[in-house]
């Protein structure tokens, strides 16, 4: 029996998984992108039924809500934009937050079990969005000019050095920014979804062995259990990490100067 029972590691296979749908064709529809459209539609639905109702005295589904849309208002939004620049953004980045969690948690969902943020379209989309609003904040703020200036150029750099600055100022602002945003989220949700098929697949494998490995299940699933409540940890950081990271790039693109 145990010759017949093999390991099969996670492997980068599972980001490209078989279609569901239209297969061959650019509309492509894969189980990943269906846990995306599941958890775009719950949250939808949450946030139109929790919001069409409310309640001076709130039940424990406004509350919930109202604590996620206070905590990204007040923990995010005004602590680095201030309440005068944040209330323009509040939003658009309680919108972000929320729609990365809700991906990101996905991974941990029974029967879906993979993050909708763990193949690169869904970060790219979000850091697109990021990408355009801090540039659009800062062209209003200052116009075209000027917002490129306080870019390129910080305060107190010597004349001889601002062609080096500028294009050094130029890749960190408008490539490293939006490829960081890319990659932190993407490469976070993939390496968890990898550990958790690692775990869960080693206690298959021991448990099926039915020699002196089998033991060793109760470790591995132990594991991977633990390993699920911390990518539910990651789902949330992840989502916070994301959405004060754009904060601070419209701060600093709205700032006077950098």
């Amino acid at each position: 029996m145990a010759d017949e029972v093999e390991f099969h590691p996670p492997s980068i296979g599972e980001f490209f998984p078989e279609a569901i749908l239209f297969e061959g064709t650019p509309f492509e529809f894969t189980r990943i992108n269906l846990a995306q459209v599941i958890a775009t539609a719950v949250l939808v639905i949450i946030l139109v039924f929790g919001t069409r109702k409310m309640r001076v005295v709130p039940g424990r589904g406004q509350q919930l809500l109202e604590l996620l849309f206070g905590f990204v208002r007040e923990s995010v939004v005004f602590q680095v934009l201030g309440r005068k620049d944040g209330k323009r953004f509040v939003p658009l980045l309680t919108a972000m937050f929320l729609g990365i969690l809700f991906m990101n948690i996905t991974g941990v969902i029974p029967g879906m079990n993979i993050a909708g943020t763990s193949v690169i379209g869904v970060p790219l989309l979000f850091a697109v969005i990021a990408y355009v609003t801090f540039i659009y904040a800062g062209i209003r703020r200052h116009g075209f000019g000027r917002f490129m200036k306080n870019s390129l150029v910080p305060g107190g750099v010597p004349g001889y050095l601002v062609p080096i600055i500028s294009v050094i100022e130029f890749i960190s602002t408008f490539v490293f920014r939006p490829v960081s945003l890319t990659l932190r989220l993407l490469l976070n949700l993939m390496v968890g979804h990898l550990m958790l098929v690692l775990f869960f697949a080693a206690t298959h494998f021991f448990l099926l062995s039915f020699n002196w490995l089998t033991p060793l299940s109760v470790g591995s699933l132990a594991l991977g259990f633990a390993f699920t409540l911390f990518e539910i940890f990651v789902a949330f950081l992840q989502a916070y990490v994301f959405t004060i990271l754009t904060a601070v790039y419209i701060q600093l693109a709205v700032a006077e100067e950098h």
